[in-house]
């Protein structure tokens, strides 16, 4: 079950979700964040007080940089090479891509795949509306949304063929298999360290800038018992490509990330006098750290840091109190509606793709968190889920055709699974993964086109089947990325950075 948590569960030293086999352990997770110290020799400065002893004292330790920490990369981080793809990149619309996970598993019967003529005990309480699209149907629960299903492409008859939400997750992710399958609270590490696919757009985000190519939002996903989904970080292509993880309450009143934030009791003034003082001191290091022949991972995670944080673009990306009022209501004032929101403005300011995670707050029931409705399905579905959802949903798409973007924006809504075709003994449905529905939006793909179909229960696939590394493929050619472009682990081996083939049907 994915189960719930009073708290947040313990921060990574680096800002960043446990990655559980990547090197760390669960112990570290609980130290304190680490302040920003220099690791190379120590250089002593005109009034001998070493480089190291300086910084630790009276340097960056007072700016409070988690973002330094968020974006250095770890030594021993795997180097990995890209090859160009067997085959030419497809012509691409897309820019951006915005990905909203509905973590749990909605079930299909009442969003995307109504089964009105359906037994009882498997359409649900709710009955199909039509929508502008002629005989498309959706969920009556999904009335905003329905208004814009000309732009909507619903899969139906997608499948992992996994009841687990770790291993099912893992496989949507990654496009890879869990090894073994259905196996809940499994961690991250080898053998199922495939990368996450933010995280091979990442690596192979070209150019540089101070916008970071790929993010998640308001943070990881994990079970009741505290593990981490495995396939949510960059695997072995090492912590360098990893999708940023910022960690937010969207909706709060006083909302900041604190990678973007200064700390209010160091004024700007200073922060620039560091910021020359920084310069001052790495320049004294150079011949130390050449001597020592070491990388100077510092040098540029700092640099970034830095330029993140005084660029007007990249905290105006997260500046949610400059978004109108109308704007922010029309989303919704509920963690995920802030959460879509803040994701559209990063999309605009530059972030290639951003992964929004159903909200996971410290309210939710124990036995039916998030979307993992196992009881009392239809009033949860009424008044906690579908509502916020069809909402945030429905101003996304309508912002991203208002302001031209949608054709270049495509948009994602996924989960790890669906639910059971029959409603169970308590009201609710459990897991599925034999078949679910996916829809998708903008970035070249079909709208008011449905591909596939389930059966008469809403059970297993009947025509169009879609896997997850097809999924993923259809996401990288949206892209402009080929699926058949090579890649290389740490130890030189190639491999496609996906095992599938784009929805041909889908595309536009």
């Amino acid at each position: 079950m994915l189960g719930a948590s009073p708290i947040f569960p313990p921060r990574h030293p680096l800002g960043l979700a446990h990655p559980g086999g990547n090197g760390y352990t669960k112990a570290a997770c609980h130290r304190s964040r680490p302040m920003l110290r220099i690791t190379t020799a120590p250089v002593r400065l005109c009034d001998h007080v070493s480089r190291r002893e300086f910084l630790r004292i009276g340097g960056l330790g007072a700016v409070g940089l988690s973002l330094v920490d968020l974006i250095r990369h770890r030594a021993d981080a795997a180097t990995t090479s890209a090859a160009p793809g067997t085959s030419a990149a497809p012509s691409s619309k897309a820019r951006s891509c915005i990905v909203l996970v509905l973590m749990g598993g909605p079930p299909q019967h009442s969003t995307w795949d109504p089964k009105p003529n359906a037994p009882a005990e498997v359409r649900g309480e709710f009955a199909p509306i039509a929508t502008r699209v002629p005989g498309l149907s959706v969920s009556e629960l999904l009335p905003k949304t329905a208004t814009l299903a000309e732009h909507l492409c619903l899969l139906r008859a997608v499948r992992t063929g996994d009841n687990a939400h770790s291993s099912s997750g893992y496989y949507m992710f990654t496009g890879v298999p869990h090894q073994p399958m259905n196996m809940e609270n499994a961690n991250p590490g080898a053998p199922n360290n495939w990368p996450h696919f933010a995280s091979i757009v990442r690596h192979l985000q070209s150019g540089a800038s101070t916008i970071p190519a790929a993010v998640r939002l308001p943070h990881h996903i994990w079970n009741t018992d505290g593990s981490v989904w495995p396939g949510q970080d960059a695997g072995f292509l090492g912590r360098a490509v990893d999708p940023w993880l910022f960690r937010c309450e969207p909706a709060a009143p006083e909302f900041r990330i604190p990678e973007f934030a200064l700390p209010a009791e160091l004024p700007f003034d200073r922060f620039e006098q560091r910021r020359s003082l920084l310069g001052e001191l790495d320049r004294l290091a150079a011949t130390a750290e050449r001597r020592a022949n070491t990388t100077g991972p510092y040098d540029k995670a700092t640099a970034q840091a830095f330029d993140l944080l005084t660029s007007a673009k990249s905290r105006g990306a997260v500046d949610l109190s400059a978004e109108p009022d109308e704007s922010r209501d029309r989303y919704g004032r509920s963690q995920f509606g802030q959460s879509v929101l803040l994701a559209r403005r990063l999309v605009e300011a530059g972030v290639r793709l951003v992964q929004v995670n159903w909200f996971r707050g410290a309210d939710e029931p124990s036995d039916a968190p998030c979307w993992d409705s196992h009881v009392g399905e239809a009033k949860r579905l009424k008044t906690v889920l579908l509502p916020p959802f069809d909402q945030a949903y429905s101003a996304l798409l309508t912002d991203l055709v208002s302001r031209g973007l949608l054709d270049e924006t495509l948009v994602v809504c996924m989960s790890e699974f669906g639910r059971s075709p029959k409603i169970n003994a308590a009201g609710g449905r459990d897991h599925w993964g034999s078949v679910f529905s996916v829809s998708l939006a903008g970035g070249g793909i079909r709208g008011g086109f449905v591909h596939g179909a389930s059966d008469a229960l809403g059970g297993e696939p009947k025509d169009g089947l879609v896997r997850p590394p097809d999924l993923l493929a259809t996401i990288f050619h949206s892209l402009g990325i080929s699926p058949s472009t090579e890649m290389h682990d740490p130890l030189g081996r190639p491999f496609a950075i996906a095992r599938g083939e784009p929805i041909r049907e889908i595309l536009g």
